[in-house]
């Protein structure tokens, strides 16, 4: 490699941050536009003329012709509309321009994209505003500007805004909340996510030749292979070296992009593999994960395959989430959910801790919603993620520590060592807790792990809705200790104050297998909520209390909590409809057709073999199966079209999605069987499309 394209050369090469900034503007102008980005102070426009046209300077030089606002929508995935800097200059020519207008406001038709309500077609206007709190970059010849989305009531219409909204309510909220333990430097509390991403890999020879994963991004019919992930070899196991090479790009290309992609392996299905990047602050992090899915998925296309990123798109096998790993940094350098050397000294720490377990238990509902969608629905609860159960996981270590607070005890640390066995290898520090992988939220060291997200999940929801539970619990606690604060008795108070809280929210709390059965019925006994599906927990969204708490740190208001409502509900009964006419579509042109054209041609065989005065005992056998298989699949596709018409016919939004859900879902599963039995009796040469062995081990 030439140092040219050295990592250190090559990362944020593509990117206006920081570095770039203060190497072109003014320094008055520079270190104004740092207090926007990191003190959140107002942006004027003669600033934003000065940066605007430095930021076209270096992106013409990046050979960008183009500039876009890009935003992400409430459509799932980011939206962008191209401008090119070109303008009108004397004597027919062109001169290339950008304002400081241009810069912070473009103008997209905000009833084209999912309102819930909020926006009619003939209340078009909307507005993406930029966002000088992440980074430009330069991707593909434009200029990509990030922008949150609102109408032109001023209604949030995108998912990034709420989660800025709820950065500035936390940070205001941990500032006040660190005062009662003595920070009095802190001025700004952020926080930091690092999103690790799983997906499939698949040859686009063989993606090409499946209707399901063009239109729908899962299988919707595919019997299991005879192989699949039980003999545990494919999870951290060699590269292919089709994947190596692919892993490699992806890596320059978000290099170039400023992403720190740090871990790249196989995950535990076959094709399933996984990037991580470092901690960030939370809105660059959404912004990097959303960019990093769109790369990858190009990425892979220019090596001949296709990046997955639905959460379950093979059955029989894992699933992919995307773990949000979630924590809390002052602007002087402090981690809030470090524990440091002495936990049980760490009162700061403990009540962070208790303020959490006190959220997640009262909150559980918002966290359920947080991760859901009919992609997701596929994956939770199942043999490779945490059930749709909220529950907290912390390690033995600060159990004991939170028993001693509850039991009046004292604690006594049982960290030791960790002795490997072979004299040539050290030893080392036993971590103070294990890792639980089937915990939806999980203590990590220095951080919370929200295992529940989904692949294809934008992370702005989760963490905006953690944000601000985050948010109500610390200025409840803020309250109930601002009278006792800087007085001899704060400690003691402290302490009983988190008595309390553990003798009522300890409940939420399990560190065992959140897999088992027995721990379902053990929540159940508990009386903490669960929510299987999409539909079951969505209509939480407009609680009193949800409702209250958003409105009460100005994340949504009730319309636009309301109008999320509706989007998930109305994207969730989409969904099960492009599906559901997916699979008639191709039952009826592929697979009901090839089932009964070999039945025809096992009944030529019989005849034959009679003709000639044999048997043909096995060609009957399998000839009557099939036909009873290809009786059963064509009721089948008819009863799933009627209900399929006859949910689409329900009013109501809520009553639409519980039709898709109860009616249409069952009988899907029901033909997709009757499917997967028959390819397992057809011949493959007489099947009409790829396999799971050659779709998921082909590559």
């Amino acid at each position: 490699m030439t140092e040219k394209n050295t990592v250190p050369a090559m990362f944020a090469k593509n990117v206006f941050n920081m570095e770039v900034m203060k190497s072109r503007l003014p320094k008055d102008i520079f270190k104004k536009l740092m207090r926007v980005m990191q003190q959140g102070e107002a942006l004027d426009m003669q600033t934003a003329e000065v940066v605007a046209n430095a930021m076209k300077d270096w992106a013409l030089e990046q050979g960008a012709t183009h500039y876009t606002h890009w935003f992400q929508p409430m459509t799932g995935s980011t939206a962008e509309k191209h401008d090119s800097f070109i303008t009108p200059a004397p004597g027919g020519k062109a001169m290339m321009e950008f304002s400081g207008k241009a810069l912070v406001k473009g103008e997209p038709d905000a009833s084209s994209f999912p309102s819930g309500g909020l926006r009619q077609t003939s209340t078009a206007r909307g507005y993406t505003a930029w966002d000088p709190t992440s980074w430009c970059f330069v991707k593909e010849g434009s200029l990509y500007i990030p922008t949150v989305f609102v109408s032109y009531t001023g209604e949030v219409l995108d998912k990034k805004t709420p989660l800025l909204r709820s950065m500035d309510a936390l940070s205001k909220t941990a500032v006040r909340f660190l005062k009662l333990f003595g920070n009095e430097n802190v001025s700004r509390v952020t926080t930091t996510v690092g999103a690790e991403q799983e997906y499939f890999i698949i040859d686009k020879k063989i993606w090409d030749q499946r209707e399901d994963l063009i239109l729908t991004g899962r299988t919707l019919f595919g019997a299991k292979p005879p192989k699949g992930q039980e003999l545990d070899d494919q999870y951290f196991a060699n590269l292919r070296p089709r994947i190596a090479a692919y892993m490699q790009e992806l890596d320059e290309e978000l290099w170039k992009l400023g992403i720190y992609s740090k871990t790249k392996h196989n995950e535990v299905a076959p094709a399933q593999h996984e990037m991580a990047p470092i901690f960030t602050t939370s809105n660059l992090g959404t912004d990097q994960n959303e960019l990093a899915m769109e790369v990858m998925e190009k990425v892979a296309l220019r090596h001949g395959l296709v990046c997955l990123l639905h959460e379950k798109p093979f059955e029989g096998v894992n699933g992919s989430g995307k773990h949000n790993n979630w924590s809390m940094s002052t602007d002087d350098g402090q981690n809030l959910l470090d524990p440091g050397d002495t936990p049980m000294e760490n009162l700061q720490f403990l009540t962070i801790l208790c303020a959490l377990i006190k959220g997640v238990d009262e909150y559980a509902d918002l966290m359920r919603l947080s991760a859901a969608s009919a992609g997701n629905d596929h994956r939770l609860g199942a043999d490779e993620a945490p059930p749709a159960i909220i529950s907290m996981f912390l390690g033995e270590e600060l159990q004991g520590v939170l028993d001693a607070i509850e039991d009046d005890t004292v604690f006594r640390t049982q960290t030791k060592a960790f002795e490997i066995g072979v004299n040539a290898l050290p030893s080392f520090p036993k971590d103070s807790t294990d890792r639980n992988r089937t915990s939806p939220f999980a203590f990590t060291g220095n951080r919370f792990e929200f295992r529940m997200v989904g692949s294809s999940d934008n992370i702005a929801c989760p963490n905006f809705l953690l944000n601000t539970i985050v948010c109500e619990e610390l200025t409840w606690f803020t309250q109930r200790l601002e009278p006792f604060a800087g007085k001899e008795g704060f400690e003691e108070e402290v302490k009983r104050v988190l008595k309390d809280v553990l003798k009522n929210h300890r409940r939420v709390i399990f560190n065992g297998d959140g897999y088992s059965e027995a721990w379902v019925q053990e929540a159940a006994r508990r009386g903490l909520p669960n929510y299987p599906s999409t539909v079951d927990c969505m209509p939480h969204y407009c609680d009193d209390k949800n409702v209250e708490i958003l409105e009460k740190f100005g994340v949504l208001s009730r319309d636009e909590i309301k109008a999320r409502c509706e989007i998930h509900l109305e994207k969730y009964s989409k969904t099960r409809r492009i599906e559901a006419r997916t699979m008639i579509e191709m039952a009826r042109k592929l697979l009901l057709p090839a089932t009964l054209d070999y039945v025809q041609t096992l009944c030529s065989s019989i005849q034959i073999k009679k003709n000639i005065g044999m048997t043909a005992v096995t060609e009957e056998a399998m000839a009557h199966q099939l036909s009873d298989l290809a009786d059963a699949f064509y009721d089948a596709i008819q009863s799933l079209e009627q209900r399929v018409n006859k949910a689409c016919e329900v009013s109501g939004i809520q009553a639409q999605a519980e039709a898709f859900h109860d009616s249409v879902l069952p009988e899907m599963e029901r033909m997709r069987t009757i499917s997967d039995t028959i390819e397992r009796i057809m011949p493959r040469d007489r099947y009409p499309m790829p396999t799971y062995s050659e779709m998921i081990y082909n590559v």
